[in-house]
């Protein structure tokens, strides 16, 4: 066995990145198309059947064993190292993203599943000891899958990005084709041309990583229409701001958050419709809002203090720091009556005992399972427990035109919690048809009749007035569920919310 160590050492290596590979090519096919659940599962049930096929096809092999190996970890490096890029290139050019997903899938999960068959019966070869060699090939298998699938999240992504990891991941199965071949020369056939290939390949890989940024940043100017100015991948989403003449906009995860030249109308009646009809101003509770939008129009209240909980540290930093951003939001996440904590808002509102006149809900639209959780009944019933018995909850709420079914159902999993709810709506450009659920614990005048609803004559708007609030709480038969349609609560542990809006992004695409 002493003579096979260095093989042993591929075998975890070959896992490792594998794991990397198959995470790799979920979380680009969610972050480009969405609905990741579908894609890990796709992913992962194809990947393990692609395994089968190439332990199948394995027994065909009965010679130059070495050799395949060789090839093996080439083929690994060279299809896994370019996976994203693949993928990337794939949503721009062509029309069919997912045949280019299936095809990684497919040939990555063979290659792999021929590996350790082949191992096995070279080490076999020589030891004559099954038990010991099966064990010891499963233990650093199974060690570099459990090593590759805790550095992708915590390390890889958040560090490197997509593509750096790629590359970086094809580099270490390079790097093992070139020990097995300068190591065990005399085993493989046309050893001369391994040799050059390897390094070749080995130095590729090597200069993809080096160049990564370049390449992300052709890309990105590919995926979005206007010039990228800034572009972050922190340890929970990617951050790209863009601009074009006056029209500034930031994306999470390539979907748009707000457009410079329209977004005050989106957070005027995020804010200023719930402010008029609270109980009490002076404590307001802004779940999500990293953008610090929201906190700019809340600060033209001089009495009220804020308390933003935000789960990105990097995405409030960089909306604080950033001169084009600050200058949008005017500096808003320096004020001094604003209190930054960043943790996620299911855990913050499970540990606080604090109560708000109002608590407004800023979060990305419910397309991943972390966030249709902030959707949830037991959310709202969290929400509902911060806030004072006057108080005024606001959600945004998706397109009541373009997620009709995920708007709706945001006002039914408010009402099984108790709340009296107000939806309302306007047109945001950038955005279209946009919506807003208004829910509070008592009902009143205001929810009843929002023609009641006046904003502060001192608060300086740009868009909304006393004669255009009414008409934001009236629908048109296009935007509620169709007839006999059911719409249903949004539960913790049955997120239809991800459904309701997955279908909606399919039907739009």
């Amino acid at each position: 066995m002493k003579n096979y160590r260095l093989l042993m050492l591929t075998t975890l290596i070959i896992s490792g990145c594998s794991m990397v590979y198959e995470l790799i090519i979920s979380a680009v096919s969610s972050y480009l198309v969405g609905d990741s659940t579908l894609h890990y599962s796709i992913t992962i049930g194809l990947y393990m059947f692609a395994m089968g096929i190439g332990s199948f096809l394995s027994k065909f092999i009965k010679k130059d064993l070495f050799n395949w190996f060789a090839n093996i970890e080439i083929g690994v490096g060279v299809i896994g190292g370019l996976s994203s890029l693949l993928l990337f290139l794939a949503n721009l050019y062509l029309e069919s993203y997912e045949i280019v997903m299936y095809v990684e899938i497919i040939l990555i999960g063979t290659i792999v599943g021929a590996e350790i068959p082949i191992l096995t019966r070279i080490i076999e070869n020589d030891n004559k000891n099954l038990r010991i060699t099966l064990s010891s090939l499963f233990s650093f298998d199974y060690i570099g899958g459990l090593i590759g699938s805790v550095a992708f999240p915590l390390l890889l992504m958040p560090k490197l990005g997509f593509f750096a990891t790629s590359f970086m991941a094809g580099t270490f199965n390079l790097i093992c084709a070139c020990l097995i071949v300068f190591k065990y020369h005399k085993r493989i056939r046309g050893e001369k041309v391994y040799k050059v290939l390897t390094v070749v390949l080995m130095l590729i890989m090597i200069f993809g990583m080096v160049v990564s940024e370049n390449i992300g940043r052709f890309i990105e100017n590919g995926l979005y229409r206007d010039m990228v100015i800034m572009s972050e991948q922190t340890q929970y989403q990617k951050i790209v701001v863009t601009r074009h003449k006056d029209d500034v906009r930031l994306y999470i995860d390539g979907n748009v958050q707000f457009s410079s030249v329209d977004e005050y109308r989106y957070h005027e009646a995020l804010v200023h419709i719930p402010m008029s009809i609270t109980g009490s101003r002076s404590e307001v509770l802004i779940l999500g809002g990293g953008d610090g939008m929201a906190a700019r129009e809340l600060l033209k209240y001089p009495d009220t203090k804020i308390t933003m909980v935000d789960l990105d540290s990097e995405m409030t930093r960089i909306c604080s720091e950033d001169k084009v951003i600050s200058e949008l939001n005017q500096n808003a996440l320096k004020s001094d009556r604003l209190t930054i904590i960043n943790m996620d808002a299911y855990e913050y509102l499970e540990k606080c005992n604090k109560k708000y006149g109002v608590v407004i809900v800023d979060l990305p639209d419910p397309n991943n399972e972390a966030l249709a959780k902030l959707y949830s009944n037991v959310f709202y019933r969290m929400c509902k427990n911060v806030l004072d018995d006057k108080g005024v909850l606001n959600i945004q709420s998706t397109s009541p035109y373009y997620a009709t079914k995920s708007f709706w159902s945001v006002t039914k999993t408010l009402e099984s919690e108790g709340f009296t709810v107000a939806p309302y709506h306007l047109q945001v450009p950038a955005f279209g048809d946009w919506g807003f659920n208004m829910a509070v614990k008592q009902d009143n005048d205001y929810i009843s009749n929002p023609n009641k609803i006046v904003i502060d004559e001192s608060i300086d708007t740009k868009y909304l007035s006393k004669d255009n609030i009414p008409a934001l709480f009236t629908f048109g038969k296009d935007e509620k569920p169709k007839e006999g349609e059911e719409v249903e609560v949004n539960q913790l542990t049955k997120p239809v919310m991800i459904q309701y809006y997955n279908e909606a992004v399919r039907n739009w695409e």
